[in-house]
């Protein structure tokens, strides 16, 4: 017994904290997420966070500088190397941005009435706006200008109307004049330019979620990876669609399409049918005889598919012969039967693990009834989280094994990689994959199947042996799925020449969720604060159409006020599916 004790406690020092995974994980010293979640009420906050540093160093208005973040997609950084490096004047004409000191029109002339070139008439000195860039035109002509451009969409970057002209227009002016004779418009040109901060933006994009839960994800580090919104959905940052890593995005975009269109029914047509020469439509031969007759009437050889008459014996044809081989058309039934065979190779082991999930997932209620049976006995075993911690670990590794399978379908085959690689490498680097692929395979079967033991049934000397299988296994399973990650990022795609495929990185806790960006109440910054009294109401308004946003402000100690959610006590069984983060699952 106390050599079993021994072990008992080595098992548990290796682990270095994996029983209470997520209490540890919070003591340790760390920077916080690294991704953002920006609500409607903290979306203007984060925008003006960026507009201030370029207003800072360049000595720029709002206006002005919120130009020049939209050329460059919100990205300070580059901003920043473009005038390092092409200097404050090129980089002020590429984004249309003019600064020139006018005086007011009304002084400039000296008769009271000005001609507008664009509807070519005499209009009041009073009823005329002039641009930075110095061009003047009637009120009229501008705001018919600019409502054209808003409804076209183009209310971040309305430029002048004069011929050549690339200045980007004053905010102010557009607002003003707009808003005179269409509020509402006014209105969108405002949210246009605030949501540019997402549209634009390189580092933020919508959370993909349906219905739409009205917030954005900013990312501080790679734009390759996979994050979580504060709604629950879990997605890949880089193409918007659900967590997929290890296949990169091209990888899984063109899986789910080969899954989703009758790719593979053309593939079975091809191989089990040929086309009447007659009507040209597809028949699948039903008994012995190699003469085939179509609806449409016509009869022909099922060998060669050449059109022939009805008279035959069981030998030949009559006035037919077809007795010379011709390769083209063996190769293409041949190529099209591998690749079906191939397909479904890969999509029958990537569906078994799917469906293993699934399954899986309905342990979490058979658990938590365990646990509670083992916690009401007289035992010196008194924290079960290795149980829960197991099962965590299963879900993320069975995710991972599930979507290694679509991976290898496009890696080592001729699809996006043929020129890639030889022949004699390719088969070296897929044995070398699939040796640890069938390693991860083998040990989370053993991990699912030593969780599903009916152990609460078990002695205290059993239960002390499962507990150390479930942790030595989650332990082996994490350090396999790393090793698969870093297998495919140096081996694989590293090596790549020609083509570039990047994907998220791999992570023991699952996929990082995003914590909420918190509106800090500045009161030193009231000559930037034009913005927000010209959209005093903006709070009250929907940012987009079917985009609800919800949730109460408290103010901290900081003076900052922070956005709080109720969260959900539970989640249905419906709910589950590969991508279930940790810390949600810790909380069911």
């Amino acid at each position: 017994m106390s050599s079993d004790g021994e072990d008992y406690y080595s098992g548990r020092d290796s682990l270095d904290g994996l029983e209470n995974e997520e209490d540890d994980f919070q003591c340790l010293p760390r920077s916080g997420p690294s991704s953002k979640v920006i609500t409607k009420e903290s979306l203007l906050a984060a925008q003006r966070e960026d507009l201030r540093r370029v207003m800072d160093l360049l000595s720029l208005t709002e206006h002005h500088a919120r130009t020049l973040l939209i050329h460059h997609r919100w990205d300070v950084e580059k901003l920043f190397s473009v005038l390092v490096e092409k200097g404050k004047d090129r980089l002020f004409s590429e984004a249309g941005v003019t600064i020139v000191e006018h005086k007011d029109i009304a002084q400039s002339q000296f008769s009271s009435t000005v001609m507008c070139d664009i509807c070519m008439e005499d209009i009041s000195a009073n009823e005329v706006t002039k641009m930075d860039c110095s061009h003047c035109f009637c009120n009229n002509c501008w705001t018919e200008h600019f409502i054209v451009k808003i409804n076209e969409g183009q209310s971040r970057r309305i430029r002048c109307m004069a011929h050549k002209c690339n200045a980007i227009c004053d905010e102010a002016s557009i607002r003003n004049l707009v808003s005179a004779r269409h509020p509402d418009l006014a209105e969108r040109f405002d949210r246009f330019l605030l949501e540019s901060y997402i549209e634009d933006n390189k580092r933020v994009k919508w959370c993909p979620s349906i219905p739409h839960c009205g917030n954005a994800i900013r990312v501080e580090d790679d734009e390759f990876c996979e994050v979580e919104c504060v709604c629950g959905l879990q997605f890949c940052f880089s193409c918007s669609s659900e967590v997929h890593s290890p296949c990169s995005c091209l990888m899984w975009e063109l899986w789910i399409k080969k899954c989703r269109d009758e790719s593979e029914t053309v593939n079975w047509i091809t191989v089990n049918t040929k086309l009447c020469p007659k009507c040209h439509k597809p028949v699948e031969k039903n008994g012995g005889c190699n003469l085939v007759s179509c609806i449409c009437g016509q009869a022909f050889c099922w060998l060669c598919g050449g059109a022939t008459g009805r008279d035959h014996t069981w030998s030949s044809i009559s006035g037919h012969s077809c007795g010379r081989y011709k390769e083209d058309q063996e190769k293409r039934a041949e190529r099209a039967k591998r690749d079906l065979n191939r397909y479904m190779h890969y999509h029958n082991r990537y569906k078994a693990h799917t469906d293993s999930f699934k399954l899986e997932t309905k342990l979490k209620e058979t658990i938590q009834d365990k646990i509670s049976i083992l916690e009401k006995k007289e035992s010196m075993l008194k924290d079960f989280s290795w149980v829960t911690n197991g099962l965590h670990r299963l879900f993320r590794s069975r995710r991972v094994l599930s979507y290694s399978y679509p991976f290898a379908f496009y890696m080592f085959g001729d699809d996006l990689f043929s020129d890639e690689m030889t022949k004699e490498e390719r088969e070296i680097k897929q044995h070398l994959f699939e040796d640890q692929q069938q390693q991860l395979e083998a040990n989370v079967e053993k991990l699912s199947k030593f969780i599903e033991e009916p152990f609460d049934e078990y002695s205290e000397d059993g239960v002390m042996d499962i507990r150390m299988q479930v942790i030595n296994l989650s332990v082996i399973t994490d350090t396999l799925c790393k090793k698969m990650y870093e297998c495919i990022e140096n081996d694989l795609l590293g090596s790549l020449q020609l083509a570039i495929h990047n994907i998220a990185p791999y992570k023991s806790k699952g996929v990082e969720r995003a914590s909420e960006l918190s509106v800090c109440l500045d009161t030193k910054a009231n000559n930037t604060d034009r913005y927000l009294q010209s959209d005093s109401g903006i709070n009250g308004r929907t940012m987009e159409p079917g985009r609800p946003s919800s949730g109460c402000w408290s103010l901290d100690d900081s003076g900052c006020s922070s956005r709080k959610r109720a969260r959900r006590g539970t989640l249905g069984d419906d709910l589950f599916d590969l991508n279930l983060p940790a810390d949600m699952m810790d909380k069911l």
